[in-house]
């Protein structure tokens, strides 16, 4: 994301104090945290994670694969999220910090391999490095300096979360679930637990690595197309539904990174004071991220089919997983933009609901014409957005609206 900023000069519209971190006051607090190299190490289990979610909805298209799924998302980017702030506060700078980043990252890599079977047997491998997770967490927040009463607080939050994940390990069918069900309505408790303001939270870094992780999940479409493509020979319905699908992750990252929306969203949380920049940050980052990777993941799904039978009718489900992860992650999206007073949003709300009228495209007609009006349909969308909105992209980024 820095280097997109880079190359476009209206980045530098915004004040450097904007781009560092500040107190309510506004007062330069340091120079801008960005990125380290083993966070973005780090990013490559992840990547395997999103591989591994999608492989699984793809075997169990149905409301149950889909529910393990969702559940299974929702716990890991919890704690994967936790370390984002962990490194927001502790940049791994040191090497002590960076062994112990490393056995957090061999956990979640264990938590990875444990997801095609997690609801078969591997709960339990799945549920005890998810509590490792939790304790190289916890452990490393005690050691970065904030007061130590909150952090015990949500430290022992999550190891309520993780205890759950762990028995439900134990179980199969619908008791696990509802164990690792119950870890994910958790989340919604902890912040409150935590105390969310007595956390220091930089917003230039915070921005920057959730906009990677969301680079990182169009990164698992791409791979979609091309695990959907597998073996066959190379057709032109196969190198059309490829290209389009292509131009799909490209909407998508409109969606996200154009008109410069990541950094006017990292100018909106530097400006806030730190109690709403905790909130906004688990309200826009932690739950709306969540979705965009959810809809990412569906997307991802149904592209796999949709590659590996371009000319051919697909099923009711994989028509609706296409369709509706990406309807869903502009529905998101449009939250997300919201609550950075960034618009128009109608457009995309539009946009979503033609995405989800293709459906019956897929599934009477072929996934080669279902994908093309899905391009279609965001073309349109972002094209009347970019006519619209003409005279405000020239305007310097530091004057958009905050509130």
């Amino acid at each position: 994301m820095t280097a997109f900023r880079a190359l476009d000069p209206r980045a530098a519209a915004i004040p450097r104090t904007a781009r560092a971190a500040s107190d309510e006051s506004g007062e330069l607090a340091e120079p801008a945290l960005k990125a380290a190299p083993l966070e973005l190490f780090l990013d490559l289990v992840f990547v395997f994670t999103i591989t591994q979610l999608t492989g699984s909805l793809v075997h169990h298209l149905t409301f149950g694969g889909f529910t393990q799924v969702l559940v299974m998302l929702a716990v890991i980017w919890w704690m994967y999220d936790a370390f984002i702030w962990l490194t927001n506060a502790m940049p791994p700078s040191t090497h002590g910090r960076r062994g112990l980043l490393l056995l957090a990252m061999a956990a979640f890599l264990v938590i990875s391999l444990s997801i095609p079977h997690a609801f078969e047997g591997s709960g339990i491998a799945f549920g005890w490095a998810y509590l490792v997770v939790v304790a190289v967490h916890t452990g490393m927040f005690a050691a970065a300096g904030p007061a130590l009463a909150p952090v015990l607080r949500m430290g022992g939050s999550n190891l309520i979360g993780g205890a759950l994940v762990v028995t439900g390990g134990y179980f199969t069918g619908t008791v696990q679930l509802a164990c690792w069900g119950l870890a994910f309505a958790w989340q919604f408790v902890t912040p409150r637990l935590a105390g969310l303001p007595e956390f220091r939270l930089r917003a230039d870094h915070f921005v920057e690595r959730h906009g990677l992780i969301v680079i990182i999940a169009f990164g698992e479409s791409v791979i979609a197309i091309g695990v959907g493509a597998g073996t066959t020979d190379v057709s032109l319905p196969l190198v059309a539904v490829a290209l389009l699908s292509l131009s799909v992750c490209v909407g998508l990252w409109w969606a996200y990174f154009g008109h410069d929306d990541d950094v006017r969203a990292e100018h909106h949380m530097a400006a806030l004071p730190s109690d709403r920049r905790n909130e906004t940050a688990v309200t826009v980052y932690n739950l709306g991220h969540f979705g965009l990777l959810l809809g990412v993941l569906l997307f991802a799904a149904g592209v796999k089919s949709a590659v590996a039978h371009p000319g051919d009718p697909i099923s009711p489900p994989q028509a609706a997983a296409l369709a509706g992860g990406i309807a869903l992650y502009l529905v998101v999206n449009t939250g997300i933009r919201r609550a950075f007073a960034l618009g128009p949003n109608l457009p995309r709300l539009v946009g979503a609901l033609l995405v989800a009228a293709t459906v019956p495209l897929g599934t009477s007609t072929s996934a080669l014409d279902q994908v093309a009006v899905t391009v279609t349909v965001l073309a349109a969308t972002f094209g009347y957005e970019a006519r619209r909105d003409a005279p405000d992209r020239r305007r310097p980024v530091a004057d958009c609206p905050r509130d």
